[in-house]
């Protein structure tokens, strides 16, 4: 007698920051190109973000299934929640988006140190944490792929918010050399570079008022979508957004950092209302 045939298993991506803006629309570009998902953030909007792409049963005709992990990967405790979680699906990751950001505005001298150091924690030490737990694996394997979101601000210096983009510059170096050094294990590693989107980023670092702040943004729906388009087509990096996003981003390879400093400075200065 036939053995009944039985459905291939779906791909797994693993997503951080997920509970909204790009992160949750990153989430969504998964589901609906055949991805279950492991989504984490800090925050208890994650649960209804992990419900609002499910397909299981009484969830739709999807298919996607979801795993909501509300964990703070700015401590070690919330990153091993996270492996662990990830460790118990007993799945390969098929595909991880390191999100996961914050950001500090204000000048340096004013700021607080814990604001600082916690930025550095997620932006930078869990991006590597996570990279470190994925990588291998996916080179055992032959395949996967990896998207850093990085930014716009990691072409030139970041004044007023100088943690946020010398975290950026982190990221998009460390996306470099990995992709670098995986080029010949199957495994492509894409670093997303949106602009100015249009998320809570600004009101949770303290941005609000400045002209970075009042300027048009980008929805969050088409970065991801340059993002996950990026990453499936195994590209290095994509500056996401609008037209001038892509300028700026020309421009400040040519521009002596002291300029582009300034230039970001008009960008980002606090208001003085």
């Amino acid at each position: 007698m036939t053995e009944p045939a039985t459905a291939p298993m779906r791909p797994l991506a693993l997503v951080t920051g997920a509970s909204s803006g790009i992160g949750l629309e990153l989430a969504r570009q998964f589901a609906e190109h055949g991805f279950d998902l492991v989504m984490c953030a800090e925050d208890d909007g994650i649960q209804a973000a992990a419900e609002s792409l499910d397909g299981g049963p009484g969830h739709g005709d999807s298919g996607v299934l979801t795993q909501a992990i509300q964990a703070d990967l700015a401590t070690q405790e919330g990153i091993q929640r996270l492996v662990d979680a990830v460790n118990w699906t007993d799945r390969p990751i098929d595909a991880v988006a390191i999100n996961a950001g914050i950001g500090v505005a204000g000048p340096f001298a004013e700021t607080p140190l814990q604001d600082d150091l916690r930025l550095v924690q997620l932006n930078v030490a869990s991006a590597v944490y996570l990279a470190k737990k994925v990588v291998p694996p996916m080179v055992a394997a032959g395949q996967g792929r990896i998207l850093f979101t990085s930014s716009i601000a990691a072409t030139m210096p970041g004044p007023y918010y100088a943690t946020y983009a010398a975290s950026k510059s982190f990221v998009q170096s460390f996306a470099e050399a990995l992709r670098y050094e995986l080029k010949d294990t199957g495994v492509t590693v894409t670093a997303l570079m949106p602009g100015p989107t249009d998320t809570n980023f600004f009101d949770r670092a303290g941005l609000e008022g400045t002209t970075v702040d009042e300027s048009p943004k980008d929805d969050p729906a088409e970065v991801a979508k340059d993002g996950f388009e990026a990453l499936m087509a195994g590209k290095d990096h994509v500056v996401a957004g609008s037209t001038k996003n892509r300028v700026q981003a020309t421009t400040a390879k040519v521009m002596p950092q002291t300029a582009a400093a300034a230039t970001h400075a008009k960008q980002t200065q606090p208001s003085d209302g």
